[in-house]
């Protein structure tokens, strides 16, 4: 009887102590997440890098640190996307202008998805893409090559070739670019030239800097029809019923901005891929 007694004492007091961890954990989480949410709608929102549109300086795995106090709030801060389906209006409250070059993290404008794309068109600014260079305003984007890598690439392992090279805005803002090649630079084919893309007022042009592995601002499924002499200088059409689905970004709303990303802060990518060294170190690493 004893026996029974204490048993039936254990078990009561292992319950006692469960559901005393339980409590504690729900105000653990009761205080923490008021605090992360308040750091991540006015300070800083880590996220993760999905894809290798931004090769190579940013690399699947990395974690980045995205400033959301850079160019101000709009309904697109909230964490979790959640101000999409609050009535916020549009807009920006304590607006701040992005400068070409920046890493910015936006809302698809098409898509329910959140991108992460190299800032290369201003609203006025006159872009054309041939052969993976850049002619901003009539001038070409200064290039220059830096080495030839190799690597796995994430999602099918194939083997991939690409030229790295320096980039430079008119600005005078530097960063590497990934053009891949299928053999050597002199036996591969030149790419097809883009339309002409004027960015309308409220609006900006973004590229991965993975060239031969982005769909972006060049790509025409998100973008109004040409007009009668082939430019593409309006925004805000929806896409056609049959890109519906797969839509690019198109030009971005500046209300669309999300913040931008600062700094590489860890990363789970331990370069195995590279068959020609790893690149830079991927802990606290600026962009």
């Amino acid at each position: 009887m004893n026996d029974i007694t204490e048993d039936n004492q254990e078990k009561a007091s292992l319950l006692e102590r469960g559901l005393g961890e339980l409590k504690e954990l729900i105000v653990t989480i009761a205080v923490f997440l008021p605090v992360w949410f308040f750091v991540s709608l006015f300070f800083y929102e880590l996220r993760s890098i999905p894809s290798e549109s931004m090769v190579p300086n940013l690399q699947v795995g990395d974690r980045v640190a995205v400033s959301k106090f850079a160019y101000g709030y709009s309904r697109y801060s909230l964490p979790l996307g959640v101000g999409r389906f609050l009535p916020l209006g549009e807009g920006r409250m304590f607006a701040g202008e992005p400068e070409r070059g920046d890493v910015i993290v936006f809302r698809h404008p098409h898509q329910d998805r959140v991108m992460i794309k190299r800032l290369i068109g201003l609203p006025g600014d006159r872009i054309q893409i041939f052969d993976n260079l850049i002619l901003l305003n009539g001038e070409p984007m200064r290039q220059e090559p830096v080495r030839r890598v190799s690597y796995h690439e994430h999602r099918y392992g194939q083997l991939l070739n690409a030229d790295e090279l320096m980039e430079t805005t008119p600005e005078g803002v530097s960063y590497l670019v990934h053009d891949i090649v299928e053999g050597t630079s002199e036996d591969r084919e030149p790419r097809a030239e883009t339309p002409l893309f004027v960015v309308p007022e409220g609006h900006y042009f973004f590229m991965g800097d993975n060239r031969d592995n982005s769909t972006d601002a060049r790509a025409l499924t998100g973008h109004c029809p040409q007009n009668s002499e082939g430019v593409i200088d309006r925004a805000g059409c929806p896409p056609a019923r049959r890109y519906r689905q797969e839509a690019s970004i198109g030009f971005v709303p500046f209300d669309h901005l999300i913040g931008r990303a600062d700094t590489v802060l860890f990363t789970l990518n331990f370069c195995s891929r590279y068959e020609s060294g790893c690149p830079e170190g991927r802990v606290w690493k600026s962009l």
